[in-house]
């Protein structure tokens, strides 16, 4: 009987048990990770204005396992051996016969005096930061920006930050404190955003000048200290930085003997496969595929890749070819509290278009999400 591992318990790691389940009813599947839940990120930007709480994006999911005949395995992954057929932990090691790498990535924090800013992304204690310094102030500078890995173009999350920022524009407005406060927007690219695609980009900046929201863009961030913000173009006063670096692998790839990429993920082909290995597959953040340079780190593309990664697998296990491909595809819904902005891109086609049912869509879609495993 196979023993198959996945690291990891976020939107890949979860999706791919789910399939891994459906295709190998009999296999032993091993879940790695520290805890037996998921925090549903696409929403942490609502918890700064109290739309969202922590306890409601915290997902327990030990009973979805349960179901699923799933093991757990609580841990924090430190190593490989064995070309993969071996994960080390800090609390012991499991053995496999095939290996799904779903841990996600991390940020890069080598930004000099990046410790002054706040990631949302970072997790709900980030979001729970950001909301309480913002009850904190009574005015100000509040500057937001996102970095990217100058040898991974696509390990970037600039997303999260658009919602943020249009988030944060109307949650002071329906204070009635908008007037007391600076928003600034910054990146080193002078179209920030540009994998969303032209349109898109336009369509952002022009909601930041309608909606008062100065700009400080082309510029690389140079540092950042207590209440300023450093580029290269300049600096300027900020009480609150809200700021997403650029993304790389996880930790323990130094001692796992994968290939990497050179901005430091695992290496994929494009059927998820580490190269030069046997039965090891990755999906999601940690991992570098090929596909055009807008290929996005989200959630729905971590989910697709996944489904891919998965067949694969079990496709391999079973001395089959690899044939399995995941579709290129950005989806997502830049929220502002009451409206949103629609942006899908695949190789075909582009759409962009804004209403205010986009914001209930979005809801809903959480909803929808995390129903099978609240309800399991």
């Amino acid at each position: 009987m196979e023993q198959i591992t996945v690291i990891g318990c976020g939107f890949a790691a979860l999706t791919a048990v789910r399939r891994l389940r459906k295709q190998a009813p009999h296999a032993q599947i091993t879940l790695i990770a520290p805890r037996a839940e998921l925090i549903y990120y696409p929403s942490l930007i609502w918890i700064p204005s109290g739309l969202r709480q922590g306890k409601d994006l915290r997902v327990p999911v030990q009973g979805y396992l349960d179901r699923l005949r799933v093991k757990f395995h609580a841990g924090r992954v430190t190593g490989l051996r064995d070309g993969g057929r071996v994960v080390v932990t800090d609390s012991g090691e499991v053995r496999n016969d095939g290996l799904l790498i779903a841990s996600g990535g991390r940020f890069i924090k080598k930004l000099p005096g990046i410790e002054h800013s706040i990631a949302v992304c970072e997790g709900i204690e980030a979001a729970e930061r950001i909301r309480d310094r913002l009850r904190e102030l009574d005015g100000g500078t509040i500057a937001l920006g996102f970095g990217g890995n100058p040898k991974e173009p696509s390990a970037m999350r600039g997303g999260p930050m658009f919602e943020l920022l249009f988030g944060l524009d109307t949650q002071l407005r329906r204070e009635g404190r908008r007037d007391r406060f600076r928003l600034v927007f910054f990146n080193p690219a002078p179209q920030p955003g540009k994998r969303l695609g032209e349109r898109a980009v336009q369509g952002l900046l022009a909601e930041m000048q309608k909606r008062g929201i100065d700009t400080h863009l082309g510029h690389k961030p140079l540092a950042f200290e207590p209440g300023r913000v450093r580029t290269e173009g300049g600096e300027f006063d900020a009480d609150l930085i809200l700021f997403m670096p650029g993304m790389t692998g996880p930790d323990w790839l130094a001692d796992a003997g994968l290939p990497q990429s050179e901005g430091g993920l695992v290496q994929a082909d494009g059927h998820c496969k580490v190269p030069g290995t046997e039965r090891v597959y990755v999906a999601g953040d940690s991992g570098s595929y090929p596909g055009p340079d807008w290929m996005p780190k989200q959630a729905h593309m971590a989910d697709l890749q996944a489904v891919a990664a998965a067949d694969n697998l079990l496709a391999e296990l079973a001395g089959q070819p690899a044939t399995a491909r995941f579709k290129t595809e950005l989806v997502c819904i830049v929220d502002s509290l009451d409206k949103g902005i629609l942006v899908f891109r695949n190789e075909q086609r582009s759409l962009v278009f804004g209403c205010r049912l986009l914001h209930r869509v979005k809801r809903l879609f959480e909803w929808l999400y995390l129903r099978r495993y609240r309800n399991a």
